[in-house]
């Protein structure tokens, strides 16, 4: 199996190269690619040493899978050049998601919907990820009406800069800002741009890819989405609205056999999902389940995960565990 990693030397990129190596994918000829300045860079994996290439070298050399994440424009530019080639892509940015001649896919929920036609393979959002992980079992017992979302989300999700700033800032150090404001001791009330409704990208990501991903456009999403000073993961403030009552020990009884997701739920104990712990982890992991006493038929959540990690690389790299499986590449 030829695989490429574009954009390898960035920071999902990375995890990607991590991932693969623990889930002891099947490569056999590993492709790192990235921008032109880093082209004869070596990257290391599996203890072996691999120079950087360029995208058309890369098409080139026609990898039998691409596991894109460089950024939107290069995916809309590079991927149909790849895919033209024979390679099947999973792409990371938001340049494919909402086109409906392609699939949006988290291999739990919809990946039996893949065929060998799919070459360009869309990944979700981070923030949507480990939502619909979560609200997908729920929906085919009780039918999801509305969900109303809050997000808190890590500044890994902006990339190295965010990183750089954030511990310039713990250091008292002036550098180069990934954010308009300061995130040490702050919390932004914005990810991503602004869209002409007042919402940013983001928030709209988590509505458009939500109702996509289980396949229902009835289900209603409202969200608001928050940038924290935190590094290990998103977390996210879940409220649901059923069309039918539920049980909240049932609730937590069908999230508890869905693969993927980990109940974390004890107030006894002070058992609850965080971000310090759910970093480096593949799960998704849910907890403060409670019944919404305000509102009939609605539920309260705290869903956490690593959006590096089952938010990026993890399930792009679980798409092409399908494909492979499945024999569709």
């Amino acid at each position: 199996m030829k695989v490429a990693v574009v954009g390898a030397t960035g920071m999902v990129g990375e995890v990607m190269l991590k991932v693969l190596a623990e889930r002891n994918f099947p490569v056999t000829e590993l492709i790192p690619v990235a921008s032109e300045k880093s082209v004869g860079k070596e990257i290391e994996f599996k203890g072996k040493k691999y120079k950087v290439v360029g995208l058309q070298t890369a098409v080139d050399m026609k990898a039998d899978i691409a596991l894109f994440s460089a950024g939107g424009e290069t995916s809309l530019t590079w991927a149909p050049k790849f895919a033209e080639a024979g390679t099947t892509v999973i792409d990371n940015s938001s340049a494919w998601r909402m086109d409906p001649t392609k699939k949006l896919v988290v291999p739990e929920i919809n990946a039996s919907e893949l065929t060998k036609d799919d070459k360009i393979i869309a990944n979700p959002n981070c923030s949507t990820i480990q939502m619909v992980m979560v609200l997908a079992p729920l929906h085919k017992k009780y039918n999801i009406k509305r969900v109303i979302v809050s997000t808190y989300q890590s500044i890994t999700g902006t990339g190295v800069k965010a990183v750089k700033q954030l511990e310039n800032e713990y250091a008292g150090v002036s550098g180069d800002m990934a954010y308009k404001y300061q995130i040490h001791r702050n919390a932004i009330p914005q990810c991503d741009s602004f869209e002409d409704n007042g919402y940013t990208k983001e928030e709209m990501k988590l509505v458009r890819e939500t109702q996509k991903i289980i396949g229902d456009k009835s289900i209603a999403v409202t969200a608001t989405a928050i940038r924290i000073p935190v590094v290990g993961g998103h977390s996210e403030a879940v409220n649901v609205e059923f069309s039918n009552d539920f049980d909240v020990n049932e609730v937590r009884n069908i999230l508890h056999h869905t693969d993927g997701v980990t109940v974390q739920d004890n107030n006894d104990t002070y058992t609850y999902p965080m971000p310090l712990y759910a970093q480096g982890k593949d799960d998704v992991f849910v907890g403060r389940i409670r019944r919404d006493e305000s509102q009939p038929n609605s539920l309260n959540m705290w869903i956490v995960s690593d959006n590096l990690r089952k938010g990026a690389a993890t399930n792009t790299i679980q798409i092409a565990e399908y494909l492979v499986a499945n024999k569709l590449v």
